[in-house]
């Protein structure tokens, strides 16, 4: 029962990623509605300016959700801040239902991102507090999985629903998502960091499936509280477990001290073990994000329609989703099989040699157009296969609790602002390199990424936090 429970708390967390993945699709098959004279949704058809914020908004709004998330999750804890960020949603399409002005559809926008910023911050968290080792992995993909889920339904909803009939299904969709989080039970690490040791246990109980009296829930239970409060004794051990603890007292001397006087910031970038983690996520989701896959796809809309000029704009997206949700789907599946470091190598050089073909076939035209089309989907297939939902998996469990929300907070952050400036970019770097030379530049951060899965990023499949903070302390860089 144990993993049921784990799995139920991640698939929650994951289908508010499904409500990010929804909200960012909606506007390709919803702006031209607006911009029509004609428009019956709106009092006056859109401007230029206005039709742009509709899709760049929640951007600027996911900032500001990313930034508050951390607070609210110290404060409320885990599963309430769960509940919180779904009102924002919840409210947005709300506004757009009810609205015909422009500018409020454009401050619902906004609001919409505040939710999405803070699911994709706190849906790793929470999985990460709760989910074992031993299929760490796999929950901790769900996120990914669900965001691709959300964009398929989405472009599904577009094709076959009005528009009246897709805002209430992304309302159904948050009101199912809210309903399901009240029924999650509350991470044991927040618990125990506010003092509320008998609630803790019983989550510990609840997650591993196991009595409360029972010597792996009294076992984990004294884990998680040496692990946030190190000087405390909850239980007697075995001379075994004695001699452990005090060889990790040992090893860990610098780590405890951290904890103990210093604040999660400082603490992130002054402990060896986070700064570490921090270096090593950072990298990833930097190279992550360098690929071009927003670049592909602004780019891929045209090669579609190139290509396959007889099929539907609505079927070309599908198709494209598609992709990207049974790549992450075979991630999901073969994390807890094969590790972190191998699906991140394939994945890069996959990547990155599809990157050379789609350079190659648009510099030379020697390929039919369908052929580059099929290569864009082979693109997306490899960089979620790995290169695009490992980072996040890393994200989850590579930072003790004390600075996970601070951590996670600055990286999406970065990868928010690195996406913004890559969309910002992008037209430039087609004006001076080419689009082929664009796919060549994208090509070399596929191959740093290979790089850096090979001789940096430190394999963490099966263990636990502890054993990610030794590997993470006597690892050194390459």
């Amino acid at each position: 029962m144990g993993k049921i429970h784990q799995a139920h708390t991640s698939l929650t967390c994951g289908l508010g990623n499904m409500l990010t993945g929804m909200l960012y699709v909606w506007p390709s098959y919803t702006v031209v509605h607006f911009t029509k004279t004609d428009t019956e949704y709106l009092d006056s058809p859109m401007t230029e300016i206005e039709s742009s914020l509709v899709g760049s908004l929640p951007s600027l709004g996911a900032m500001a959700g990313t930034i508050l998330v951390g607070w609210l999750m110290s404060i409320f804890g885990r599963q309430r801040t769960g509940l919180i960020l779904a009102f924002p949603m919840l409210a947005s399409w709300l506004i757009i239902e009810l609205t015909r002005s422009s500018m409020v559809i454009l401050i619902a926008r906004f609001l919409s991102g505040v939710s999405g910023g803070g699911f994709l911050v706190h849906s790793p968290i929470y999985i990460s507090e709760v989910a074992e080792p031993s299929i760490r992995g796999t929950l901790a993909s769900a996120p990914m999985i669900f965001y691709c889920i959300g964009i398929l339904v989405s472009y599904l909803m577009g094709w076959f629903l009005t528009y009246r009939y897709v805002i209430w299904g992304n309302l159904i969709c948050c009101i199912v998502y809210a309903a399901l989080m009240m029924t999650v039970t509350e991470s044991p690490v927040y618990l125990l960091r506010k003092n509320r040791e008998e609630e803790a246990r019983l989550a510990v109980s609840h997650y591993l499936g196991g009595s409360v009296n029972s010597k792996a829930v009294l076992e984990e239970f004294s884990r998680l509280k040496e692990q946030i409060a190190p000087s405390v004794e909850l239980v007697a051990r075995d001379p075994d477990q004695s001699e452990k603890q005090k060889l990790n007292a040992e090893i860990n001397d610098v780590e405890q001290q951290t904890k103990d006087e210093m604040s999660p910031l400082k603490m992130l970038f002054v402990s060896p073990a986070s700064r570490r983690a921090f270096t090593t996520v950072f990298l990833i989701l930097s190279l992550q994000v360098m690929m071009g896959m927003i670049a592909v796809q602004v780019y891929a809309k045209d090669i579609f329609t190139h290509a396959a000029p007889n099929l539907s704009s609505h079927f070309c997206s599908v198709m494209f989703a598609s992709t990207l949700l049974l790549g992450s789907l075979i991630n999901g599946l073969l994390l807890d099989r094969f590790g972190r470091k191998i699906p991140l190598i394939s994945s890069s050089i996959g990547t990155g040699v599809c990157l050379v073909a789609l350079g190659f076939f648009i510099q030379t035209s020697v390929a039919p157009a369908w052929v580059t089309a099929l290569v864009i989907l082979f693109f997306c297939f490899f960089f979620m296969s790995g290169a695009g939902s490992v980072p996040y998996v890393m994200l989850a469990e590579m930072f003790i609790s004390e600075v996970q929300s601070v951590a996670s907070m600055i990286l999406m952050e970065w990868v928010w602002l690195l996406n913004f400036l890559l969309v910002g970019v992008f037209p430039f770097m087609i004006k001076f390199l080419g689009v082929h030379g664009v796919f060549y530049s994208f090509a070399m951060f596929a191959l740093l990424d290979c790089l850096v899965a090979i001789f940096i990023v430190p394999e963490t499949k099966g263990l636990t936090i502890d054993q990610i903070q030794k590997l993470l302390l006597y690892r050194p860089l390459k």
